[in-house]
């Protein structure tokens, strides 16, 4: 098996303290130095520096009904894999309902800077009605994060991938696609997006990827993510040949009790539950990979 297994395993208990980073530029020797010793991957360091910061996000007041899905979600251990600092500049790919958007909003949004990043529109995936609905969810994120967590707006920003701000090009410490490979995938722009993707994040920046899991063996048909769910080596070779090096996979998002199926695919799955089947409604969520990639020089 072609996968490097890391998994983040980490307690919410928090320390005493946490560390504290000055607000702005986040490529100061401080951070550069705190990112070297945590891309060791040490989950121990990881939480004695972030922990109090990462519990705190967690269990805001404005993530009560966010809290459910936790379980399944694990994102205290998926940010901790992903090597999320509070100080970072985030990118979050393709926001949708507002839970991850809250969530690193609280995380992020005081030392560092969480960016919504919305898909080119004009990629020949969307219609008319569906290219304004991208450029109204880029022009109310701000607000929308604002909202969320109580910061100011300004901490907040947001752009479609068509129209790249000037200054933004490499400055991102991470970026985050959550749950939407297979649409890239289905849409035929996963190539020109993470390109895009690639081009905003610093010299050894590093792009996290949640993804709903296909079996192995599954038919290239089922698993062409027009059932939402891909194969974990399609998407690992696939990001790797647009310039980027496979860092490590974690199991920490993975359920065993999804066959990954499902004739009208992961819908099936809770949250959405779309057909109603009984035998699937307290299986959890579906399973998932969770991949870590560096950007190559």
């Amino acid at each position: 098996m072609r996968y490097l297994l890391a998994t983040a395993a980490l307690a919410i208990a928090a320390p005493a303290a946490a560390d504290h980073h000055e607000h702005g530029e986040h490529a100061d020797h401080h951070a550069m130095a705190d990112q070297a010793a945590h891309e060791k991957h040490d989950p121990a360091m990881f939480m004695q520096h972030h922990g109090e910061a990462l519990s705190g996000a967690i269990n805001h007041p404005t993530r009560a009904e966010d809290r459910a899905r936790d379980q399944y979600r694990h994102p205290a251990e998926t940010l901790a894999f992903f090597h999320v600092m509070p100080n970072m500049k985030v990118g979050e790919y393709a926001p949708g309902g507002g839970w991850y958007t809250r969530l690193l909003g609280h995380y992020v949004g005081g030392d560092g800077q969480l960016v919504g990043l919305f898909f080119d529109p004009t990629s020949g995936a969307f219609d008319e009605k569906a290219q304004q609905g991208i450029r109204d969810g880029a022009a109310k994120f701000a607000d929308e994060a604002a909202g969320f967590t109580g910061l100011p707006a300004d901490h907040f920003s947001a752009f479609t991938l068509d129209a790249i701000p000037e200054g933004e090009a490499e400055s991102f410490d991470r970026i985050l696609v959550i749950r939407m490979m297979h649409n890239l995938m289905r849409w035929n722009i996963a190539d020109s997006e993470i390109k895009k993707m690639r081009g905003l994040l610093k010299p050894g920046g590093m792009l996290g990827i949640v993804q709903h899991r296909a079996p192995e063996g599954a038919t290239s048909d089922y698993a062409n993510g027009s059932k939402g769910y891909v194969r974990q080596d399609d998407v690992v070779g696939l990001v790797e040949a647009l310039g980027f090096e496979f860092v490590g996979s974690s199991e920490v998002n993975a359920n065993a009790k999804d066959p990954a199926n499902h004739e009208r695919g992961v819908w099936e799955m809770p949250p959405v539950w779309a057909t109603k089947k009984e035998e699937l409604k307290d299986l959890g969520e579906s399973d998932r990979m969770t991949l870590l990639f560096r950007k190559r020089p």
